[in-house]
């Protein structure tokens, strides 16, 4: 499958460009053409789009003209500059899941022809977990290779609390059988500089309030 990512917000920055004050690299491009690349899809375009929807439209069509999917990150929420809900007829629903409640989806006409749709959100971990729970899923069913996501069973070693109502993935280092959070805070969509250190992705069912030391959990691989 042929991929065209795009990123969304004024405040984002090309990575190594001096940052101004209410700006922040863009870490999201090059992470999702990491998970396409990773996958085995083919990147055809990776742009920048600001908060105008107007300018967005007009990117759509340019970025997705070789494209079979579009992949987006930010602007998926109900906020006042949410560029890809406005500009996208699309499903955008929240998923009981931390992080990466807000997401959207859908097939939809750009560039010429029908192209699939994902709209993950904004913040660095919520595109990596949603780039391992939809985007791998997508791209193994374009390409007809949809193996299993190898996962181990482990025993964290600290406990935490978890969120009413939604499952949690959390980034997680391994030694043996033993799994313990790859930050120190645990679980937050904007943690991204620890993330290199996530061995996988410990899920907590939706139904457990709170993990202790000692519970076990299975750990979905990314490395």
């Amino acid at each position: 499958p042929k991929v065209a990512v795009i990123t969304t917000g004024d405040e984002l920055v090309s990575p190594g460009e001096p940052l101004q004050p209410g700006q922040i690299p863009d870490s999201n491009g090059l992470l999702v053409a990491g998970l396409v690349r990773r996958f085995g899809g083919e990147v055809v375009a990776v742009r920048r789009a600001g908060d105008d929807v107007a300018a967005f439209q007009q990117l759509l069509d340019e970025a997705c003209a070789d494209a079979d999917v579009l992949v987006t990150t930010g602007g998926v929420s109900v906020g006042a500059f949410d560029v890809v809900r406005a500009a996208i007829d699309a499903d955008f629903s929240p998923v009981a899941m931390q992080p990466g409640k807000p997401q959207g989806s859908g097939r939809v006409r750009l560039g010429g022809h029908d192209v699939a749709f994902l709209g993950l959100p904004g913040n660095p971990v919520s595109v990596f977990v949603s780039g391992w729970v939809f985007l791998r899923e997508l791209l193994g069913a374009f390409s007809g290779h949809q193996e299993p996501w190898p996962s181990v069973t482990c025993t964290v070693s600290r406990g935490w609390r978890t969120p009413n109502g939604r499952a949690q993935f959390v980034p997680v280092m391994l030694d043996g059988d033993v799994a313990q959070p790859a930050n120190e805070r645990v679980s937050g969509s904007h943690l991204v500089a620890s993330l290199w250190r996530a061995d996988g992705l410990a899920y907590v069912p939706v139904d457990v309030d709170e993990v202790t030391p000692g519970s076990t959990l299975d750990v979905y691989l990314v490395k």
